[in-house]
């Protein structure tokens, strides 16, 4: 079987996406940043055929040249290593510069390695939806949007625009160089963790179970881990796969998920009102023409949920109140 690259290894996404390939046959080659912290990479090693497929390599998204011993003899790529998380005192150098320099550093390495046949970038919806154009119930964002970064610098929203700037470089560089790519941008990513960390968008979750008080007057796209890793699996694999594919079940207010967090378990402690007095942000609806497509079969929302809370469970980073 021929030999792909993963990088990010131990992010949420990137976790499951090395033990989907690995469970395909594939050779893995994974990068990651620490790979003397066995928090960061015991979990991999553990993924059946890991002794026998998986080689994990050290890289730096900063640092040109860096991904070029992890992409040498690969025929594919998976781009997903950025950084995920909305609170930063210097956006330039968390988040910003990481996702930009990261992806030109990646796909730099890329450009010198013919034995690569095409590389799968894991974007977002954020790049997508943020444009300014009000999102409303009667609003069908689709895959020829982009966020605009003016709009995002406005606003602050810097992780949005991190996602943005990046994927745009990388469109803009992969046609220079006639490199063949497929982006797959998923909306808020819920489901099993196979990390010991808390990433993100779990902890959006954890959160509203863990005795908040209120709930945040947002609306988000979500979509289950696995839906996300099919979807990344199938752009490489079906020679026909191009352009951008979002990854949305479907879009919900955070009132709506506290509701079906209390209809799954009504015994938890869950926030009764909403954090400002203010409408609440409308839902919108995303195309899934693009994504059904290629072949991906969307899991409720509710069941993401389902699965998200008993892996917190699982994992302890919730425990369950015991009955007064």
């Amino acid at each position: 079987m021929s030999t792909v690259a993963v990088t990010g290894g131990s992010g949420f996404i990137a976790s499951w996406l090395v033990k989907s390939l690995l469970q395909r046959g594939y050779n893995v080659k994974a990068s990651v940043r620490y790979p003397n912290d066995p928090k960061k990479t015991n979990h991999l090693l553990a993924l059946d055929g890991a002794k026998e497929r998986l080689k994990l390599i050290k890289t730096d998204l900063l640092e040109e040249g860096s991904f070029d011993s992890l992409v040498d003899g690969c025929e594919g790529v998976f781009h997903t290593a950025s950084p995920f998380f909305f609170d930063t005192k210097d956006p330039q150098a968390d988040l910003l510069d990481p996702a930009l320099k990261g992806t030109l550093n990646v796909l730099g390495s890329v450009a010198k390695t013919p034995s690569v046949k095409r590389v799968v970038l894991t974007s977002s919806e954020a790049a997508v939806s943020f444009n300014g154009t009000p999102l409303k119930e009667d609003v069908v964002v689709d895959e020829s949007w982009w966020s605009d970064p003016d709009y995002c610098r406005k606003n602050q929203m810097w992780y949005v625009l991190s996602k943005t700037i990046a994927e745009d470089a990388a469109w803009k560089f992969v046609k220079e160089k006639a490199i063949d790519m497929v982006s797959i941008n998923p909306a808020a990513v819920l489901g099993p963790l196979l990390q010991p960390t808390l990433n993100t968008s779990c902890a959006n979750i954890l959160n509203l179970i863990s005795g908040a008080e209120t709930f945040p007057n947002a609306t988000y796209g979500f979509v289950n881990v696995k839906d996300v890793i099919d979807a990344h699996i199938l752009a490489y694999e079906t020679p026909s796969a191009n352009g951008r594919y979002l990854m949305v079940e479907r879009t919900a207010h955070h009132s709506e998920v506290v509701n079906i967090l209390r209809e799954l378990y009504p015994t938890f402690k869950l926030p009764e009102k909403c954090s400002d007095d203010k409408p609440f942000a409308p839902t919108y609806q995303v195309s899934k023409e693009r994504a059904k497509s290629l072949g991906v079969k969307f899991t409720p929302l509710k069941e993401s949920i389902r699965e998200t809370v008993e892996s917190l469970k699982e994992k302890n980073f919730f425990k369950v109140p015991s009955a007064v």
